[in-house]
C-alpha cells in the first residue's frame, strides 16, 4: 500500500511538473534560509558556553554618573576581586585580565611581529575559565613574572610544534622584556568574547596602586554553586562604604556615599553573566566587538517570517491544486476505496513533497554556507544543524508542515459523496484561508522591506554625518612606540610632498583607540557638586590640526607660550557642564595623577563623536603630553601610492626588523559599525528572498485561479470584455489582499524599527515615504507577477474555452 501511495504521488509530481517545480523550490528556498538563519542565531546564543563553570562565572561592570558624565564599563578596580574574594565566601575565586596596551612586538628570528592578541592575566585564569593544557602545568602557569601562556597556533609560529613549554619569546614594548613559555593551550573557540593568543603574567604591569577608584581591570568572578548573583550585588553598597569611601575622601569633600548619590551622582557596580556578555553588553572597552541580542531577535524573527511565508506557499498551492483531483477522488469511492486510505494517500503525497523541499534546502544551505560565513563574519558548520536543538527541529518540520498542508484535501475532499463529486456538484471551500495566508505572505515581505531600508538608511547616516573631525585622508602608522625616536620618523614623514602635518597620540577619535579617564573639579577643593568624571586625552601640539578639528573658542597649544604644558583643552560639552560664558582663562583642578595641579582653560574644541554614534558626546579634555603608540598624518589622495611608498621607506630606514602596520581612520571609523553593516546585507538578502518565495505562491495562486475562470472568462470575452477589464477583474482580489496587508505591516514595521534605532543617540526620523515606497514595492511585485497569468488567459481564444460545454 505504501509503495502504491509513492507511485501516485511521484506520477502527480511529475503530471503538474510547473506546479510541482513551484511549490518545491519556493519551500526549499525558505527551509535553506532558514536553515542558515538558525545556525547563526545557535552561533550567536552559544557564546562562552564551552567554559564547564559557565553558569558560576560573572564580570563586574561599573557605572559612574559623575557631573556631566555618565558612563558604564566593564571594568572594575585592581583591588577589587581580591577584597570581594577576602570578604564574601560566595565568591569562590577571581581573575583579572589587563590588556591596556593592545598589542605586543613578539620576536621571531631577527625580525619582529605586531601580535594584537594579547592580554596580561591572574594565575587563577585556569580556576575559572576552561583553557584545556596540551603542555605545561596549568596551576603554576603563571605564578611568576615574565611567563606567559600560549596558544596552539601560536607555538606551532614561533616554534614549528606544541613542544613550546620552556622556551623563551623577546617582546618589544617601549622595554625588551623575555618571557618564559609555562603552557601550550588549545586555541580559544571562536564562540568567546576574547579571542587572546598570549597570556602574560600580570605581575609584569605596574598595577599595584592599591586603588578602588580607578577602574582599569576586566576581573571577572566565580561564585559559588546556587549563588544568587543579584543577591549578590547588594554587598557592592557595603563594598563602597568600606573601601572606596576612604580614598574618595583623600581628595574629596564628602561624608557618605548617601551624601554622594544625593548629589544626583551615581556609583554602583554589578554582574554581568559570562554567557551574556556578548549580546548584552553594548559598552566601551570589550575585548572584542559585541554582538546585539536585538539582531538576535531581529534574524529570529526574519528567519520566522520567510519561513512562514514558504509554508503558507506550499499549503496554498496544495490545497487549491487538491480540488482538480476531485473527480479522482469520486471515482475512487466509487470504485471502494476507504476515507481513511484517501486521508493516509494526500497527507503521504503532501510529506513525501516536503522531505524532498527539506533535502534540496540542505543541498542550498550547504552550497550557500561559505558565502553565507563571509558576510556574518563566522565560521558556522553545516554538521552544527544535526545538533541535539536542530535536529528534532529538522525530522519534525516535513511531518509538521506536510500534515498542515495536506489536511484540507485529506479531510474535505475525502468526506464528499462520489455522486456530488461526479456530477460536478461539488462546492469547494477555502478560499477564505488562502486570502488570510497571502496577506500574511505580504504584511512579513512588507515589514521586511521597510525594516531593510531604514537600516541601510541610519547605516548611510553614520557614513555621512559631520562628526566633528576629519575621518578621511588621516594615515594611521601604528606600533610607533616601539621606535628609538618617533618624534624624527614624525618630522621625516610630514617632509614627504603631500603629507600635511602629523600628530602623536595613542587617542583616536574611535571606540577601538586607547581612553582614560579622571576626575576633576571647578573649584581648588573638590566636593560632590563641582566634580565631574571626564576623558583626559594626552596629545601632542599639531593633534587638533591634524584630525582636522575645530575651535570655537580660544587658541591651540603652541609653543610660543612656555605655560602650555599645564594648559588644557576643553570640549563644548565640558564647557556646559562648567557653566561659564566664556571658560576661556578658567582653572580646571585635578588633585591626583600626572596632570595634578591647577590647568588653565586656553581653548574649547568643537563636539566631535570620539565613539560610537550609538553614545552621546560626553566631557573631554586634551593635555600636551606623550602618548607614542601611534603616529597619524594628514595626506593628500592626489598621489596616495607615492606617498605611501616613501612614508615604508622612511619606516624601514629608522625600525629595521619591526614590521609596517598602518590604516586609515575612515576605515576604524567604519569598523565601529560592521554589525550594523553585515545585518544590513543578510536582512536585504532574505528580504529579496522572502518577496521571491512569496511572489512564486502569488504566481502559482494566480495560476490556478485563472484555471478555474477559465470558461468564466471566455464568456466575458464572448460577451465583448475588453483585455484591460479581464485583467483587472483576475488581479483585483490580490491587489486587495496586499492592500489589507499594508495596512497591518506599515505600523509594526514602525514600532519595531523604533526599538532598533533607539539605540543610537544620533539617528535618522523614520519618514513616511519609506512606508509609501514599501507599499509601491509590493503592489509593484504582486502586479508584475499575476500580469503574465492574466494576460495569457485574457487574450485565449474563448472557442478552445468554451468548446466543452
Amino acid at each position: 500500500m505504501l509503495k502504491n501511495y509513492m507511485v501516485i504521488a511521484w506520477r502527480n509530481l511529475l503530471k503538474n511538473k510547473i506546479f510541482s517545480f513551484i511549490n518545491i523550490t519556493g519551500l526549499a528556498i525558505g527551509l535553506a534560509c532558514f536553515l542558515l538563519i538558525a545556525l547563526f542565531v545557535l552561533d550567536e546564543l552559544s557564546y562562552d558556553k564551552y567554559n564547564e563553570k559557565a553558569g558560576q562565572i560573572y564580570r563586574i561592570n561599573a557605572r559612574i554618573k559623575f557631573g556631566g558624565a555618565d558612563q558604564t564599563n566593564p571594568l572594575s578596580s585592581d583591588m577589587m576581586g581580591e577584597v570581594l574574594k577576602k570578604d564574601y565566601p560566595e565568591v569562590e575565586n577571581y581573575v583579572r585580565l589587563y590588556n591596556a596596551n593592545g598589542d605586543k612586538l613578539i620576536k621571531k628570528g631577527n625580525d619582529y611581529i605586531n601580535e594584537h592578541n594579547v592580554v596580561h592575566a591572574d594565575s587563577t585564569l585556569f580556576d575559572v575559565f576552561t583553557l584545556p593544557v596540551i603542555a605545561g602545568d596549568a596551576k603554576t602557569a603563571l605564578n611568576a613574572p615574565n611567563t606567559v601562556v600560549i596558544t596552539e597556533k601560536i607555538a606551532n609560529k614561533y616554534f614549528g610544534s606544541n613542544d613550546a613549554v620552556g622556551k623563551t619569546m623577546e617582546t618589544n614594548d617601549n622595554t625588551r622584556t623575555t618571557y618564559k613559555v609555562t603552557a601550550v593551550i588549545k586555541n580559544i573557540p571562536q564562540n568567546s568574547h576574547f579571542n587572546f593568543d598570549f597570556f602574560f603574567s600580570i605581575k609584569n604591569v605596574d598595577y599595584s596602586w592599591g586603588s578602588f577608584i580607578y577602574n582599569n581591570f576586566h576581573t571577572y568572578l566565580l561564585l559559588k554553586k546556587g549563588t544568587d548573583y543579584k543577591a549578590f550585588e547588594k554587598n557592592f553598597t557595603q563594598y563602597e562604604d568600606k573601601y572606596v569611601l576612604p580614598q574618595a575622601k583623600q581628595f574629596m569633600h564628602i561624608k557618605s556615599m548617601a551624601d554622594f548619590r544625593s548629589a544626583g551622582n551615581i556609583l554602583e557596580y554589578s554582574l554581568m553573566p559570562l554567557t551574556q556578555v556578548h549580546l548584552y553588553s553594548d559598552m566601551q572597552n570589550e575585548f572584542l566587538p559585541p554582538g546585539n541580542i536585538q539582531f538576535v531577535y531581529i534574524f529570529s524573527a526574519v528567519a520566522l517570517f520567510i519561513l512562514v511565508i514558504a509554508c503558507i506557499n506550499f499549503m496554498n498551492l496544495t490545497t487549491a491544486r487538491s480540488a482538480k483531483r476531485a473527480k479522482e477522488v469520486g471515482i475512487r469511492k466509487v470504485l471502494g476505496t476507504e476515507r481513511k486510505e484517501l486521508i493516509a494517500q494526500f497527507l503521504l503525497e503532501s510529506i513525501f513533497m516536503v522531505i524532498l523541499s527539506m533535502l534540496i534546502a540542505i543541498g542550498i544551505a550547504w552550497l550557500v554556507l561559505p558565502l553565507f560565513n563571509d558576510v556574518a563574519a563566522k565560521n558556522m558548520a553545516l554538521s552544527s544543524l544535526f545538533s541535539p536543538i536542530i535536529l528534532p527541529l529538522l525530522v519534525a518540520l516535513p511531518f509538521g508542515v506536510g500534515l498542515l498542508a495536506g489536511s484540507y484535501p485529506a479531510f474535505f475532499l475525502s468526506a464528499f459523496r462520489p455522486i456530488e463529486v461526479l456530477k460536478g456538484k461539488l462546492k469547494l471551500s477555502g478560499g477564505g484561508l488562502r486570502s488570510g495566508l497571502v496577506v500574511f505572505q505580504f504584511f512579513a515581505s512588507i515589514v521586511l522591506i521597510i525594516g531593510a531600508t531604514i537600516i541601510y538608511r541610519q547605516l548611510h547616516y553614520i557614513q555621512t554625518k559631520n562628526v566633528g573631525f576629519n575621518k578621511n585622508e588621516v594615515l594611521i602608522i601604528n606600533g610607533t612606540g616601539a621606535l628609538n625616536d618617533v618624534y624624527a620618523f614624525k618630522n621625516a614623514v610630514t617632509k614627504i610632498a603631500g603629507v600635511q602635518s602629523g600628530t602623536i597620540s595613542g587617542f583616536l577619535p574611535v571606540s577601538s583607540s586607547m581612553r582614560n579617564d579622571n576626575i576633576f573639579s571647578k573649584e581648588p577643593s573638590m566636593d560632590v557638586k563641582n566634580g565631574f568624571d571626564m576623558q583626559m586625552w594626552r596629545v601632542d601640539y599639531d593633534y587638533i590640526n591634524t584630525m582636522g578639528m575645530q575651535l570655537v573658542k580660544g587658541r591651540n597649544f603652541s609653543n610660543s607660550y612656555g605655560s602650555d604644558s599645564n594648559a588644557v583643552i576643553i570640549n563644548e560639552t565640558t564647557a556646559k557642564i562648567l557653566g561659564y560664558n566664556n571658560p576661556i582663562g578658567k582653572k580646571l583642578y585635578k588633585t591626583s595623577s600626572k596632570a595634578k595641579g591647577d590647568h588653565e582653560i586656553i581653548g574649547v574644541v568643537k563636539n566631535f563623536n570620539y565613539e560610537s554614534l550609538k553614545q552621546t558626546v560626553g566631557p573631554l579634555c586634551f593635555f600636551p603630553g606623550k602618548s607614542t603608540g601611534l603616529t597619524s598624518f594628514k595626506v593628500s589622495t592626489a598621489n596616495l601610492p607615492m606617498i605611501m611608498k616613501e612614508v615604508e621607506s622612511c619606516w624601514k630606514a629608522m625600525a629595521p626588523g619591526i614590521p609596517y602596520s598602518f590604516r586609515f581612520l575612515d576605515d576604524s571609523f567604519n569598523d565601529m559599525y560592521k554589525d550594523e553593516q553585515r545585518i544590513g546585507k543578510i536582512v536585504l538578502i532574505f528580504s529579496v528572498l522572502a518577496i521571491l518565495i512569496a511572489c512564486l505562491g502569488l504566481f502559482g495562486l494566480s495560476t490556478f485561479i485563472a484555471e478555474q475562470r477559465t470558461k468564466e472568462i471566455g464568456i466575458r470575452k464572448v460577451l465583448g470584455a475588453s483585455v484591460q477589464s479581464i485583467v483587472e477583474l483576475i488581479s483585483k482580489e490580490f491587489l486587495i489582499l496586499v492592500a489589507i496587508a499594508f495596512i497591518i505591516a506599515a505600523p509594526t514595521a514602525w514600532w519595531a524599527m523604533n526599538k532598533w534605532l533607539a539605540d543610537f543617540a544620533y539617528r535618522i526620523n523614520i519618514e513616511w515615504w519609506v512606508f509609501a515606497l514599501a507599499g509601491v514595492v509590493a503592489f509593484g511585485i504582486a502586479l508584475a507577477t499575476m500580469s503574465y497569468q492574466a494576460i495569457k488567459t485574457a487574450l485565449m481564444n474563448p472557442v478552445k474555452s468554451l468548446r466543452m460545454e
